[in-house]
């Protein structure tokens, strides 16, 4: 049987969820992740056991969108609320919410700090890798510096009023989560960036958390992504 005048399909399918096919964000290993359901596998394990019916939800680095539209479709959930640095990254963000039709996922172009300003931001060839920080190898021909907002943390928590927090920042959890309110969350789900923030970060995140009420639970969690919750 002859395929022509058959349309292709225009998205990657991952977990029920719809991903525009767009080559300067879903490349070879990437697609293969998302249409083996392997892409963010431990971190929605982690979400799934968190976030339940009604919950509000905040998420600090929102990479291509798979965690904000993985709560939006498999939790009635009253809004997911998604800060993302790489301003490469917002448009796509953006199509993949309109393609799986949500009107509860949000996603802000800045990041959260202890103040309102602005900071570096280092967008590299391969978007996904982008981060905060500078890297060796780093070159003109790889990498782009760009200035981002950065919002008063206290002030959107407040607004937002979340009680699940997802966070995979590339380092800066050791430093922005000491200075939260974080006592209005049921749980959380930080991806940890030992790499980064060494062992006395790690324990600062930890210390944070248990401040603000909320215990590991070892059943969401593995290895750097870990799962915190104030009951089990």
């Amino acid at each position: 049987m002859s395929d022509a005048g058959v349309t292709p399909n225009p998205f990657v399918m991952s977990k029920g969820i719809k991903f525009p096919k767009d080559g300067h964000f879903i490349t070879g290993q990437l697609r293969t992740a998302l249409r083996e359901n392997r892409y963010e596998a431990k971190e929605a394990q982690c979400v799934l056991r968190l976030v339940r019916d009604e919950d509000t939800v905040i998420e600090l680095g929102a990479g291509i969108g798979f965690m904000s539209t993985l709560v939006a479709t498999r939790r009635n959930i009253k809004g997911v609320f998604a800060f993302e640095a790489n301003p490469a990254l917002i448009p796509y963000i953006q199509s993949v919410h309109a393609a799986n039709d949500l009107t509860n996922a949000h996603v802000t172009h800045g990041i959260l700090g202890k103040r309102n300003g602005s900071a570096k931001f280092y967008v590299r060839n391969n978007l996904l890798s982008s981060s905060m920080e500078k890297i060796e190898g780093d070159t003109a021909e790889n990498t782009r510096e760009v200035k981002v907002d950065v919002l008063n943390a206290s002030h959107v928590f407040k607004e937002i009023q979340p009680n699940i927090l997802i966070a995979d920042i590339e380092g800066a959890e050791a430093h922005l989560l000491p200075h939260l309110d974080l006592t209005g969350l049921r749980g959380a789900m930080i991806e940890l960036h030992p790499q980064y923030i060494g062992p006395e970060g790690v324990n600062t995140v930890f210390r944070a958390m248990i401040d603000a009420g909320l215990a590991y639970y070892p059943r969401g969690s593995t290895h750097k992504v870990v799962c915190f919750r104030r009951a089990w």
